[in-house]
């Protein structure tokens, strides 16, 4: 299917995908922190091969340690659901977006068919973009991404609002897989895999991330969204 955006050094731009036919995608704690070690090691033109990097004694923690060569992309947010993903992305370099997605997509799947014994595609298409072009949208995304994980413990929030407050502020604190815990101060290996000085300052302090954040957590008619996912 052809791309209906085109992609260009400096542009920002959200994208995203899910598994086949709507199929789980990460189904354990190594899936997602493989796939999170990807978001870092297949942001270059370089090849890294992690079954031997792990066959040589290379640790987890190494992945995420490697000097930046040479970046496609840079990477503002991200958050991993279980049959999907979106990641917040800068275009660094011309054709940055598609080769970094291209490398993401194909090391994942081979991984997962591999641990899983299946064959096929894992992905339901080519990945999903959307260019970010203004600076509302931009902001936006950043409370769209990091909330997507509210789904998980309450369904329907955006259309009847949260309902346990407490509850949902300590799951979105404790949800290892997406960037929310780096914004909120926390300093984790895998925060390499983030490059905020390529987005704008909105949330240089952790206190306006967080009232960014419940501002359409807990806006009285839901946060409307326009977005898939």
């Amino acid at each position: 299917m052809e791309r209906k955006i085109s992609f260009a050094p400096g542009e920002y731009y959200h994208l995203y995908n899910r598994g086949v036919e709507q199929r789980i995608i990460f189904t354990d704690k190594k899936d997602h922190a493989r796939f999170i070690a990807l978001l870092r090691c297949c942001n270059t033109d370089e090849t890294l091969n992690l079954q031997q990097h792990f066959k040589t004694g290379g640790t987890y923690e190494k992945l995420f340690q490697f000097p930046d060569k040479d970046r496609l992309v840079a990477i503002g947010a991200y958050c991993l659901m279980p049959n999907h993903f979106h990641i917040l992305v800068r275009e660094l370099i011309d054709g940055g977006v598609s080769r970094f997605m291209l490398k993401l997509g194909t090391a994942y799947s081979m991984y997962f068919n591999r641990k899983y014994s299946r064959k096929g595609r894992l992905f339901s298409g080519p990945f999903q973009a959307r260019h970010v072009a203004e600076d509302n949208y931009l902001k936006y995304l950043y409370a769209y991404i990091h909330l997507n994980p509210v789904k998980i413990v309450e369904p329907k929030w955006r259309e009847k609002g949260i309902m346990r407050r407490n509850d949902v502020r300590k799951f979105l604190a404790q949800y290892d897989f997406s960037s929310y815990q780096d914004y909120l101060g926390e300093h984790r290996v895998v925060s390499a895999v983030l490059s905020p000085s390529e987005f704008p300052g909105y949330f240089s302090e952790k206190r306006a991330f967080r009232e960014h954040i419940s501002d359409w957590l807990f806006y009285d008619e839901g946060a409307v969204s326009t977005e898939k996912g």
